[in-house]
């Protein structure tokens, strides 16, 4: 399944998870937060990404942040099943996302 969208400079996805997939930016910049399964990360799921990044993120000990990456147009990034994540678009951003499974 595909899955294509529009966003804004500061929106995003809070943490969620689900089935294997890719993520791809075709314009602008996402910035992306993963945990593993077994690392549920600390969240409130009525808040914001960008919430979650200023008033949560600069709390969490070195050996608990997340994995992290920018990905920039052209980029690919794939997140396992199951996986925790989050997403920020750091600027207007145009993506896709490829389901699997």
């Amino acid at each position: 399944m595909y899955s294509f969208g529009m966003a804004g400079a500061g929106t995003g996805v809070p943490f969620h998870w689900h089935g294997p997939g890719f993520g791809e930016v075709v314009y602008g910049r996402k910035r992306w937060f993963l945990f593993p399964p077994e690392k549920t990360p600390h969240f409130n799921p009525d808040k914001t990404t960008l919430h979650w990044l200023y008033n949560d993120y600069f709390h969490i000990p070195p050996s608990d942040k997340p994995l992290e990456c920018t990905l920039k147009p052209g980029q690919v990034i794939y997140f396992p099943d199951r996986w925790w994540h989050a997403t920020l678009n750091l600027d207007t951003s145009v993506f896709i996302s490829t389901f699997l499974g």
